[in-house]
């Protein structure tokens, strides 16, 4: 499998080199330089595969022969190892429940393969050191998923005050090899820093630096998986993906899915008032912000990471509005979702998974005889004082979460000025 850099198409590495580096040397993210058409019978008969063997089929398509089938058959056992079902709200709406991992969120998902491959690369190699910023879900699927495994250590960066009380817990209560840096800014910064600390020589030449934020193309491949593994599970042949955005990753895992012969008739990329996207998609002009903070604070991003690998996909924005709607919602319009969703049909969303139900709903008003399907990203336990509020009862937490909210936090605050992060970085090790 080879990849290129989105600012210049002539940087070509490896799967190792992109998966181990994160980020090409230019600041461009990686993308692969072909996305195969699977075999028409395959997607045809998904139902008669396992979600592992999907996955096999997939990665199989894109590695070719990077990976010897037995070792990538194994890294998919070893990190697929939770259900993505499909369950039906009603009538003409579902949800694909990605929250059935060890930290509740979809991002288990990419974290774990990541960390099973990161661990196949890096055999023989100097201990590695994964830096991630996160707005919520990341780290904690971060934590979890590469939590005590042998020769990496993980850093994550996560904005004081902007993550809820169990996504801190999951980031700062673990100990091992994970480290919590609470930075007194927002998620932009965090992720600018990470950013910058990929290019500083002097930390690259103390530590060997890689990503698990979606920036890595080893979190968008397994990403890509739970589409199959959705339209498997639904009948309809006209099927809408509502992906609930921050920093686009889930939603260019499912493109790539798509480009890869999965046959989504079309994705709304729904969000919060950080709607640069549909904004993008509305007017043709893409114009970052400053994040704003909201209730759904996995999405609170000003500036889209994976922006660019959807213009990779979409060179113009025509092509892009073919597959794409854009539709954003406000925190009013999501709490008053989640109480009547309950009321009406006694299902519990997250504040992400209401985004994606108020925009499957927009969108069925036009199209009744579509399918929906949005992706409920997180346990709604995660953000519990806001959902049984709005529900007004109690939402059920699992016995892992209560066991973790009782350990202690531990994080190293800093200021969001890069130059007091790395100067922690030199002096802890």
């Amino acid at each position: 499998m080879k990849l290129y850099s989105t600012k210049n198409k002539n940087l070509i590495v490896d799967l190792k080199e992109a998966v181990l580096k994160s980020l090409a040397p230019d600041k461009g993210l990686y993308m692969p330089t072909d996305l195969p058409k699977l075999d028409d019978r395959f997607i045809e008969n998904l139902s008669s595969f396992s979600f592992q063997e999907i996955a096999f089929q997939v990665c199989s398509a894109l590695f070719k022969d990077t990976i010897a089938p037995n070792d990538l058959m194994e890294i998919i056992t070893n990190s697929m190892t939770f259900p993505a079902p499909v369950v039906n709200i009603h009538d003409h709406i579902s949800t694909l429940e990605l929250f059935h991992g060890p930290s509740l969120a979809f991002k288990d998902f990419g974290a774990r393969f990541m960390s099973q491959l990161m661990s196949y690369f890096n055999r023989n190699e100097k201990d590695l050191t994964i830096l991630v910023a996160t707005s919520g879900d990341t780290g904690g699927a971060v934590a979890a998923g590469f939590l005590k495994t042998p020769g990496i250590e993980v850093v994550i960066l996560y904005p004081s005050g902007k993550v809820s009380d169990i996504q801190e817990k999951q980031l700062t209560a673990l100990g091992n090899n994970i480290t919590a840096c609470e930075i007194d800014g927002n998620f932009d910064d965090c992720q600018r820093m990470v950013k910058e600390a990929f290019l500083d020589k002097e930390l690259n030449q103390q530590y060997n630096l890689s990503s698990a934020n979606s920036i890595n193309i080893a979190r968008l491949i397994p990403q890509s998986f739970y589409y199959f593994e959705a339209l498997k599970q639904v009948k309809s042949k006209h099927v809408v993906v509502v992906v609930p955005s921050g920093n686009f990753g889930n939603l260019t895992a499912g493109l790539m899915a798509k480009q890869m012969g999965l046959p989504i008739k079309k994705f709304i990329a729904a969000t919060n008032r950080n709607h640069v996207v549909p904004d993008y998609l509305d007017s043709g002009n893409y114009t970052p912000m400053e994040s704003i903070q909201t209730i759904a604070n996995a999405m609170d991003v000003g500036s889209p990471s994976n922006f660019t690998r959807m213009q990779e996909i979409y060179p113009d924005v025509d092509s892009m509005r073919n597959d794409i709607l854009g539709m954003w919602f406000d925190d009013d319009q999501i709490r008053a979702k989640i109480k009547e969703v309950y009321k009406r049909h006694n299902y519990i969303l997250d504040p992400h998974g209401a985004i994606g139900y108020l925009a499957s709903e927009k969108y069925l008003k036009g199209n009744p005889n579509d399918h929906l399907i949005f992706l409920e990203t997180a346990h709604p336990c995660k953000f519990i004082d806001e959902v049984e509020k709005a529900i007004e009862t109690n939402v059920p937490v699992p016995s892992s979460i209560k066991d973790l909210m009782q350990k202690e936090k531990q994080a190293h605050a800093l200021t969001s000025k890069y130059e007091d992060f790395k100067s922690w970085m030199l002096q802890k090790n």
